[in-house]
């Protein structure tokens, strides 16, 4: 590495720091009879230290011999000589001379640690942010692959079943005779298992669109006046399938206020959960549906006879793709997430709590909901 720019910048200095203590003395020497030797050595000091926490070292040394001659030329007798003719001068000189290069190199000193100090910070800022980067980009990959093995999953679970009845019903169709021919029973449970899986399908394909629409605020709520009631009846009809396992149980408080919000995304946040305890609970079971007052707010819950969800897992469970232990493994993982969407879209708050059998579910909603009130407000 060259040498050039830093001689440069050093005789740079050099030139500074004349001019700066030159400066001073001029300024002092109208009033040389009015000030004391010591107020001229601290003003002169204190030039040192300025140009000292600006330029290098070898700058705040020539500052210092610089101020230390010009001290002797103007301030001490006799004046315009640097002849010393009291002793006493000299060492006020010298002991001038030497606190000055002293502070002036540990002011030059402290500036150079803090730049260095500063470059190190930033060194390590930049090191931070590369490994912040890298470690976000390792996540983002492993989140890729969480993401597709749950897609994957979700999809070849119901396309399997979808295939293995296809392939059945063809070859009945080419190859059965006699014996071998499906009844129309059999026909008709293949032909229900394609029915159910592809409604599977397009329901988990519907959940993902619905979700990202949630979250990115793009879901635009048609809000009405509508009541507990209303959104529990119209929940327990869409769970005509859960009731054949399950037993449903109401409990409503009377006197609860209307709310304005959007009942199609509401019912369907109740149906949801309808649907999840029964996944998660024994057959013959009860799943009971209550709803209340609760601080200004309208509190539904939903609680089931099940296992109930570990502390641990309670904030988990309403995260996409996430599945708990169920018995039939064929959980999509996003019925929960998408009722935390709904929920939040309305201003409300969603969590899960140990029941008096199994795991509640508990949402509150607030009475009114921003969003666009339709004009036609009558209950649906």
């Amino acid at each position: 590495m060259s040498s050039g720019p830093r001689s440069t910048s050093v005789l740079f200095g050099i030139g500074v720091s004349t001019l700066v203590v030159a400066a001073a003395t001029a300024a002092m020497l109208p009033f040389r009879d009015t000030i004391n030797a010591t107020s001229v050595t601290l003003i002169y000091l204190l030039a040192v230290v300025i140009l000292s926490s600006v330029f290098e070292r070898w700058v705040a040394l020539a500052a210092s011999i610089t101020a230390s001659l010009l001290l002797n030329f103007f301030f001490i007798e006799p004046y315009y000589t640097l002849t010393i003719d009291q002793p006493q001068n000299l060492v006020s000189i010298l002991v001038f001379l030497g606190v000055a290069i002293t502070v002036g190199h540990l002011s030059a000193t402290s500036n150079r640690r803090r730049a260095e100090a500063e470059r190190l910070y930033a060194e390590i800022e930049e090191a931070f942010d590369k490994a912040s980067e890298a470690e976000g980009i390792k996540r983002s990959e492993k989140l890729k692959s969480a993401l597709l093995d749950a897609v994957t999953h979700d999809f070849r679970t119901p396309l399997t079943s979808i295939k293995a009845s296809v392939t059945m019903l063809i070859d009945e169709n080419e190859f059965g005779t006699g014996d071998k021919r499906l009844d129309r029973r059999g026909r008709g449970e293949l032909l229900e298992v394609i029915n159910e899986e592809t409604d599977r399908l397009n329901t988990f394909v519907e959940s993902m669109v619905e979700l990202a629409r949630f979250q990115a605020g793009n879901s635009e709520l048609k809000l009405s006046r509508v009541t507990a009631e209303e959104i529990i009846v119209k929940a327990a009809k869409r769970a005509n399938e859960v009731q054949r396992s399950h037993r449903l149980v109401s409990h409503i408080a009377p006197d609860l206020p209307p709310m304005s919000l959007d009942s199609r995304f509401i019912v369907e946040a109740v149906f949801n959960l309808i649907d999840n305890a029964a996944k998660y609970s024994p057959a013959g079971t009860s799943i009971e549906i209550t709803a209340e007052s609760s601080n200004g707010n309208v509190r539904f819950a939903v609680e089931d006879e099940g296992p109930g969800v570990p502390e641990a897992e309670r904030e988990a469970v309403f995260r996409k793709f996430y599945r708990g232990e169920e018995k039939d493994g064929g959980s999509m993982g996003m019925g929960l997430a998408i009722v935390r969407g709904i929920i939040e879209a309305h201003g409300g708050e969603i969590w899960v709590e140990t029941g008096r059998r199994g795991a509640r579910f508990v949402f509150d909603l607030p009475v009114t909901t921003n969003g666009s009130e339709e004009k036609d407000s009558g209950r649906r």
